[in-house]
């Protein structure tokens, strides 16, 4: 069994919030950004969800979150591209990373969503007929290059000055900060072809076996084959729905058990025509946790741990959860916080138990 070897840590929210009151969820999401830089993660991602309680546009959230926040890593996962005009995504992008002081970290996928519903109010004309795929998203990355348009004699006036017409504003950087969302081989290997770092979580396509384990290791051993030297650092980021129960009360117990035992059936069988797998949620104490990620050889093929913290829960509920995994569960996988992050934070309206200690040790 080998030892993890942590080095980021980050969480995924799904950013709830009620539907006659949609100002107050979305406030206590960018209060747990906050929190979360306090305690010292490295990233705090936001999901993007159309239709829904949810951040329909993770890049206004993000902008929002970018002043809110100092040294976090402010990440998307994922922008389904299908909904998206490459060109002025990548404006938008552009902005919030600049306004962010270049932090944030893009997620994109393929897909549209509720398509049958959506793509009339989207596209006019058949929408059908569009490249929706991997050409929409390798559209987005040629943008955010800020190639110039045109021919070298191409200007445009504008108020106060002649310019040379590219992306505006341009930050370089960001195009090495896109990362896409993948879960079948042929989207690895086009995502490692491509130059895109790598989000996988508790859902991949079982191809060639039952197994969610062995079908996870093949798509991050697929996804690092092609690297070669000229691209040595790119990243590979874990998604797990890890819920602690240590400093939480008898109902939030409670409420995680349940939220737990009504998604495991999912993972008993490939699900659906695309035998999709899904990873059981790793619930309970931090050393009942820790013994279900010692044994994970995912988690000790990566660096990046993502925490995905479960939809419709509380922010009382999300910040013990933060709390818990920073405090006695991501030292004893080898994470340690940044020096400016490492600040006791507690739990609003709690007084946690749970004080950093070590939980077990352990040898590999």
């Amino acid at each position: 069994m080998s030892t993890p070897k942590i080095t980021s840590l980050a969480f995924l929210t799904p950013g709830n919030f009620a539907d006659d009151d949609p100002y107050t969820g979305l406030e206590e999401t960018l209060r747990l950004f906050e929190y979360g830089e306090r305690l010292g993660f490295d990233g705090a991602w936001i999901r993007q969800r159309h239709l829904e309680h949810g951040v329909g546009s993770a890049t206004v959230f993000l902008a929002a979150a970018g002043q809110r926040t100092e040294r976090v890593e402010l990440g998307t996962a994922v922008i389904p591209i299908g909904y998206e005009s490459p060109f002025r995504l990548a404006e938008d992008l552009s902005l919030a990373d600049v306004l962010s002081r270049g932090r944030l970290q893009v997620g994109v996928s393929t897909g549209m969503p509720h398509a049958e519903l959506l793509g009339d109010l989207v596209y006019d004309g058949d929408w059908r007929a569009f490249d929706l795929t991997y050409g929409r998203i390798a559209r987005v990355l040629d943008n955010l290059r800020g190639d110039y348009l045109g021919g070298p004699d191409t200007v445009i006036l504008s108020p106060g000055n002649t310019q040379r017409p590219r992306l505006q504003p341009h930050n370089p950087g960001l195009v090495d900060r896109i990362w896409y969302g993948g879960g079948s081989l042929r989207s690895i290997r086009w995502a490692a072809e491509n130059g895109l770092n790598l989000l996988t979580g508790n859902i991949v396509t079982g191809e060639g076996t039952d197994d969610f384990t062995t079908a996870q290791s093949t798509l991050i051993g697929e996804y690092r084959r092609p690297l070669g030297d000229d691209r040595p650092t790119a990243r590979v980021a874990l998604g797990r729905v890890i819920v602690p129960f240590d400093s939480a009360d008898p109902a939030a117990r409670a409420r995680y058990r349940a939220y737990a035992a009504g998604r495991h059936a999912r993972t008993l069988s490939p699900q659906g025509p695309k035998r999709i797998l899904f990873a059981p949620d790793v619930v309970g104490t931090a050393e009942q946790i820790l013994e279900q990620l010692h044994a994970d050889p995912v988690v000790s093929a990566v660096s990046e741990l993502r925490l995905e913290l479960p939809y419709e829960f509380h922010r009382a509920d999300y910040e013990q959860i933060l709390h818990d995994v920073r405090h006695v569960i991501a030292p004893e996988l080898g994470w340690r916080p940044t020096e400016e992050g490492a600040v006791e934070s507690t739990p609003s309206g709690r007084s946690p138990s749970v004080t950093p200690r070590r939980v077990r040790e352990r040898t590999g």
